[in-house]
């Protein structure tokens, strides 16, 4: 039987937690703040999951996930840290991967000509709220990277991505026969 991972460790009862090249920082880092973000933006997506998404969105959304959590270690793991090259960071290659996405996505969906509210079907509005999640994080990412050294994936990753929930609650309304619901401005002479 292989080893149990022990859940509590009594480590961050003092308010602080280990990143992963063993330094211990204040929960209220911007650091841990950012990648606690990331997590949560993550969670979003699992209850995204938990709910009948179509197939082609489900699969990618998985793949979503599975990059959160790289994007997470990669945000836990100063770029100045002896343990960073064994660390697997956010590349281009992933964010190439996103806006391949978006783009087919994109390609079956009627043209976007009005801004749209959050809805429709409730999987599309879960992606809305994620969308909302992720450009908490991305703006955190920001504020991270004029404090320190984080490299540039991780900013331009969550920018896609964000753009990719927008694309997906779409393409989710579609999928499932909902409308977009559009933004109906009713004063003359503003946006």
């Amino acid at each position: 039987m292989g080893l149990l991972m022990k859940i509590y460790t009594k480590t961050g009862d003092d308010g602080t937690t280990g990143l992963f090249n063993g330094k211990r920082v204040s929960k209220s880092s911007l650091r841990v703040e950012t990648y606690g973000t990331v997590d949560e933006l993550n969670s979003i997506i699992g209850v995204a999951l938990a709910h009948q998404v179509p197939k082609e969105i489900q699969k990618d959304l998985c793949k979503i996930s599975n990059l959160l959590f790289v994007l997470g270690s990669d945000l836990a793991t100063p770029l100045d840290s002896n343990i960073s090259l064994k660390i697997r960071r956010i590349t281009n290659t992933e964010i190439k991967w996103i806006e391949k996405t978006i783009d087919r996505y994109t390609r079956k969906l009627p043209p976007l000509k009005n801004f749209i509210l959050p809805g429709g079907s409730l999987i599309s509005a879960y992606l809305h709220l994620a969308r909302t999640i992720c450009r908490r994080a991305e703006r955190l990412i920001v504020a991270l990277s004029e404090n320190e050294d984080i490299g540039n994936n991780q900013l331009i990753f969550l920018n896609r991505l964000s753009d990719y929930l927008f694309t997906a609650s779409r393409y989710a309304n579609f999928l499932l026969g909902f409308n977009d619901i559009l933004w109906k401005n009713k004063t003359k002479g503003t946006l």
